[in-house]
């Protein structure tokens, strides 16, 4: 008899979708499970069979073992694969899949146990002669023992989440007076990400790179690593460009890497796919980092290096088959490349953005991992994580050049996103020639402005705008031309920006989703969505003002403090009627898996206060007037 015939993917977006390619193109048969907000997801469309777990929010879905098991016996689904993120790196999921009958698509529980625990697993590999970052990892948790660690490391040091991963509960300390305040937001960020506040304190190294080794191990003892990848270009400790091989990679230190790696995968007797994350200094000495228990984001990079489908490897060695090479028999061709697409503003310190997909067209040509459709809302209740998109070539360079035009090309309008910020790290120098460390955004990019709306973008907003009106109100009016009658003007508001334009007549033809038109004697083709008075181009959203009043109001000198994005309140530091002061901690409002500080802009009294703490909010919504 099979192993399994029929999987249950107990995850979402891109890499639900990613399994499922897989695993149907393999023969087997598909089971998603979706949230209230993921009805019309494309991991449910995809799928053979299809069960609501929940609302929305991941502790009544995604989190809710007992609803993803009764999904799998509804369907008959008797195998599991947890994806990443949400249940994929808890034990107690693994054991109770395996008590109702389900093959785990992933290791051992109690691989799983020690390995997801960053202080059980750093003993574990200190006892395995794997070389670690000094630090804390002791299990005394009060503020007194561990602010008297963190004098003994010294500082600068990073706080972590024990249970965490995905910058989760960590924060970058450079002083003991900075201390206690992070380690209260480190506690409560990751009680709430993962169930558990226990930390870790670890000396934090300077200007290192985040390098990884990718792992398999079968059920009949054979263990393998499929070289490394580069994770160094990172925001709010969560990776944004991924690489492999590493640029700075040598034979020898590929060969210690992967020993040591080897040696954490043999401490628990690892079976599955694993990776095994080290931080690389200046000098060359790595230093074990943590090891995550499940398939990375960034798998597509090895895939594409070694040729191997590494969630197929997953499926049969769940199914009770030997790796299907030894380590002599891997081999590394070319080089890949691979960036995030996020819905987040890098102008207004990477939040989270939330807003419905109005056009969504991946680069034709290359791999573009994702979880995306046309109409799709994106909610503040996931990870902000939109797809990935990833290049190959010969060499580093060539991958570098593909990726570049392939996000170029990608086309997503209505929800703002970093797509701008990723072809800017790919064409900064350092970054060309793989200079690079964990601290290369925050140096080079850690003031990032909202780019002024340029003059020929407001030309083509303010023709758009023309033609949209003599359509609708000139009857057989075929579009714009260069007879066009007497020029319009317009007051069209760009990045918050009120310009006055004079629609001038242009050579512009128009199908409903591309402009095409001529400007300083180029022909450019440019997409774009127009809907009443709002037009979205590629990284612009352009407001036609033409008939408001003039005036805009101003904020109330930061005395009116309003959620920067739909979220949840998850801490509440006032009341009606206290006196703060500027720059004080008022609300914490937790969106898209981040807990986000909402601070007093100007001295004053609490006058009003219109939330507590567990209130959903929406983006712009006021919470607090100070007086």
């Amino acid at each position: 008899m099979p192993a399994f015939s029929k999987i249950l993917i107990a995850n979402r977006g891109e890499i639900a979708c990613r399994i499922q390619r897989t695993a149907q193109a393999l023969g087997y048969r598909t089971v998603a499970v979706y949230s209230d907000a993921d009805a019309q997801a494309p991991h449910v469309q995809m799928a053979d069979e299809a069960v609501c777990i929940g609302p929305a929010p991941v502790q009544q879905s995604y989190l809710n073992i007992q609803a993803i098991l009764n999904a799998a016996t509804l369907t008959g689904a008797d195998a599991l694969h947890p994806g990443y993120g949400f249940l994929s790196e808890n034990p107690e999921f693994a054991r109770v899949c395996q008590h109702a009958g389900l093959t785990f698509i992933g290791p051992s529980a109690e691989a799983i146990e020690l390995m997801g625990s960053k202080r059980l697993s750093k003993l574990a590999m200190l006892d395995a002669g794997v070389p670690c970052i000094a630090g804390y990892q002791g299990s005394a948790q009060d503020d007194a023992t561990l602010q008297h660690e963190a004098e003994r490391i010294g500082y600068p040091l990073m706080i972590k989440a024990s249970a965490g991963g995905g910058g989760r509960g960590m924060r970058l300390v450079h002083s003991a007076e900075a201390l206690l305040d992070n380690l209260h937001t480190a506690r409560s960020e990751a009680r709430n990400a993962f169930g558990s506040d226990e930390l870790i304190l670890e000396q934090a190294l300077i200007e290192p790179r985040h390098v990884e080794i990718q792992v398999f191990g079968d059920s009949h003892g054979n263990l393998i690593h499929l070289g490394e990848r580069d994770c160094s270009v990172q925001r709010r400790h969560q990776k944004v460009i991924e690489e492999a091989p590493c640029p700075v990679m040598t034979a020898p230190l590929r060969h210690a890497m992967g020993e040591a790696a080897l040696k954490a995968g043999r401490a628990v007797n690892y079976v599955g796919a694993g990776t095994v994350e080290f931080m690389l200094d200046r000098s060359g000495q790595f230093y074990f980092l943590e090891m995550n228990t499940r398939l990375q984001v960034e798998h597509p990079v090895t895939e594409l290096i070694t040729g191997l489908d590494l969630v197929g490897w997953q499926l049969q060695i769940a199914a009770g088959h030997a790796l299907p090479l030894t380590q002599q028999e891997v081999t590394l061709n070319g080089h890949a490349m691979e960036v995030r697409l996020y819905a987040e503003d890098p102008t207004q310190g990477f939040l989270p953005q939330t807003g419905e997909v109005l056009r969504w067209e991946p680069a034709p040509g290359a791999r573009i991992d994702h979880g995306v459709s046309q109409g799709q809302c994106i909610s503040p209740f996931y990870d902000a994580m939109l797809g990935k998109i990833i290049a190959h070539g010969r060499t580093r360079e060539e991958a570098r050049r593909k990726l570049l035009r392939a996000v170029e090309d990608t086309l997503l309008l209505g929800v703002t996103t970093n797509q701008q910020m990723l072809v800017d790290l790919l064409k900064h120098p350092d970054f060309i020639d793989g200079q690079f460390s964990t601290g290369f955004i925050a140096e080079h990019f850690s003031d990032i402005t909202q780019p002024k709306a340029t003059a020929e973008q407001l030309a083509l907003a303010a023709a758009l705008f023309y033609q949209h009106g003599a359509n609708q109100h000139a009857q057989g009016l075929a579009g714009w031309r260069n007879n066009a009658g007497a020029p319009s003007t317009y007051r069209l508001e760009a990045h918050g920006d009120i310009h006055t334009v004079t629609a001038e007549p242009l050579q512009l033809s128009t199908d409903g989703r591309h402009a095409t038109l001529i400007l300083n004697g180029i022909r450019r083709r440019i997409a774009y969505h127009l809907d009443g008075n709002h037009l979205w181009l590629p990284g612009l959203t352009v407001i036609n003002r033409t008939q408001h009043v003039a005036s805009r109001q101003a904020d109330a000198s930061g005395g009116t403090v309003k959620a920067p994005m739909d979220g949840a309140i998850v801490d509440v530091h006032v009341s009606h009627g206290d006196r703060v002061t500027k720059g004080q901690l008022l609300l914490v409002l937790e969106a898209m898996k981040m807990e986000h500080p909402l601070i007093a802009g100007v001295d004053g009294v609490v006058k009003t206060l219109q939330v507590v703490t567990g209130d959903q909010v929406r983006n712009r919504q006021v919470l607090l007037e100070i007086e």
